[in-house]
């Protein structure tokens, strides 16, 4: 279980114009009883509450919640396929999961997440949001109250 660092990926689909934001990106690791169609069903209704238009998927967006793995299993339904089918071609996503488990194995490529993230392209750029530790391990920054207090 962890949920990595945010990193921020400029935009560069056929939609951005200049001055668009860029996006926040990051993966929550997670041990579920759930089943993958409940999980994507409980996903698309974060999405919804938070705004997410259902009609243009791939248009601008406020919110986007994928499923990357689900343990070592291989779906491939009409609206479900698992592992992603084009995380392997996104640094935006390579970076963050990563982070989490390096060693992970991609179920159908054979290959772990920091091997497909040497061989993915280095656009767009991503960086990281916080390149700073922070509470990601529980632990808090030691903080001084400023003079006078």
């Amino acid at each position: 279980m962890g949920v990595s660092l945010l990193y921020e990926t400029e935009p560069v689909n056929d939609h951005a114009q200049p001055g668009d934001g860029w996006f926040l990106n990051g993966v929550v690791q997670l041990e579920t009883d759930v089943t993958p169609k409940s999980l994507l069903a409980i996903l698309r209704e974060i999405e919804r509450s938070l705004g997410r238009d259902e009609e243009n998927r791939s248009g601008p967006r406020t919110i986007d919640l994928d499923i990357l793995f689900y343990g070592q299993r291989i779906i491939n339904e009409p609206d479900l396929v698992v592992p992603h089918p084009r995380m392997h071609q996104r640094r935006f996503v390579l970076m963050p999961l990563s982070e989490l488990d390096p060693l992970f194995l991609h179920p159908s490529l054979r290959s772990t997440c920091s091997q497909l993230l040497a061989e993915v392209g280095k656009q767009p750029e991503v960086r990281l949001l916080f390149p700073q530790p922070s509470t990601r391990y529980g632990s808090r920054p030691a903080c001084s109250p400023p003079p006078g207090l």
